[in-house]
């Protein structure tokens, strides 16, 4: 299977030419230019995270998506990811089939549980029911996706029998991946709902996570099902020298950790932390077209990946920067890392000059 290369933003309140930070409904407007350019670029899917906090302009991902369906062509649409335990599963499968017409047949889902918790008491759940409730959810979405009648019931919502969700699609399903941050329960899980697997890899070294591979390949057969695409999404920037890539970076990746780290406990990133995850063995895929290219296509050999997502805009990175940064992802990254897969160049993480 050719590589899928990818691009997901959260859409970071960024920093305006004034040095002032850009209302949250232009940051919105920026990520939909920011997606007709990556489908320009040749970029296969863009995704939009989900978030409700003021860092972050992105909290209804399928409006933007549908926007960008209208002036985009052939990129393929989707969420990194869609909160499935706040949300309503059927009410996902509406809004993402809607998407699905809208693009001709484009749209996609990645489920997660989500990594900021934000999202539970503004819509009224208990974080004590946070396993229960994605359990729950995820398999009556997963009842949904067949487009087939369906009869489920759950300890989370009231049963449903014989029940057909509007509107079908015409191709008769919508490609829907779960997010996981690197549990086996997590692994399994995908592996059992005959879902393709979406590693969030935003530390360490990423060939760390090819046990996980393993699991759901080895849980999939277990299951009775074929085989399915493995993809990794990981933050990442791209300029023309590596020297600039990372002085462009560091900052607003520092504001970013820093607000997180605050609101968890962590200890703030250093700079040295920063240049030891932009290194071979690391998680951040920063530098020159050539160096995350050589990064990705050893990450993708390493976990045998068939998408390779980069998240782009960490922190208030202003969006000149981020533009830059698609155009170099399409125009340099994307050709050279199929020119390095297709002659065997990569190598493992690790052993890769940085």
């Amino acid at each position: 299977m050719t590589l899928e290369l990818a691009l997901d933003t959260f859409g970071d309140v960024t920093l305006a030419p004034d040095g002032q930070m850009k209302p949250q409904d232009q940051v919105i407007r920026d990520v939909v230019e920011q997606a007709v350019l990556a489908d320009q670029t040749g970029v296969d899917f863009i995704g939009l995270g989900e978030h409700h906090r003021d860092d972050f302009a992105i909290s209804a991902p399928e409006v933007i998506l549908g926007a960008i369906a209208a002036k985009t062509t052939r990129i393929r649409l989707g969420t990194a990811v869609t909160v499935l335990s706040s949300d309503d599963p059927i009410r996902v499968f509406q809004r993402f089939s809607t998407l699905h017409a809208l693009s001709q047949g484009r749209a996609e889902v990645i489920l997660g549980r989500g990594s900021f918790t934000e999202s539970f008491p503004l819509f009224g759940f208990d974080l004590r029911d946070y396993e229960v409730l994605f359990d729950d959810k995820l398999s009556l979405l997963a009842e949904l996706l067949t487009e087939e009648p369906v009869t489920w019931s759950g300890r989370t919502r009231p049963p449903l029998r014989d029940q057909v969700v509007h509107p079908r699609t015409e191709s008769g399903g919508i490609r829907t991946w779960v997010g996981v941050g690197g549990s086996p329960e997590s692994v399994v899980r995908a592996a059992r709902h005959r879902m393709p697997l979406m590693l969030a890899i935003i530390g360490g070294e990423p060939a760390r996570f090819a046990p996980f591979v393993d699991l759901y390949h080895r849980a999939l057969g277990e299951f009775g099902h074929d085989s399915l695409p493995v993809g990794c999404h990981c933050p990442g920037h791209v300029a023309d020298t590596d020297e600039q890539a990372i002085e462009e970076a560091w900052p607003h990746h520092r504001v970013l950790h820093g607000r997180i780290a605050a609101e968890r406990g962590w200890s703030p990133m250093t700079r040295s932390d920063f240049e030891a995850q932009v290194g071979p063995r690391g998680a951040l895929y920063v530098g020159s077209p050539e160096t995350v290219a050589r990064k990705i296509a050893a990450t993708s050999r390493a976990l045998g990946l068939s998408r390779f997502t980069l998240k782009i805009g960490s922190g208030p990175m202003p969006d000149a920067l981020q533009r830059r940064s698609i155009e170099l992802f399409g125009a340099e990254v994307i050709p050279r890392v199929r020119e390095l897969l297709a002659d065997g160049a990569s190598q493992p993480p690790g052993t890769m000059a940085p």
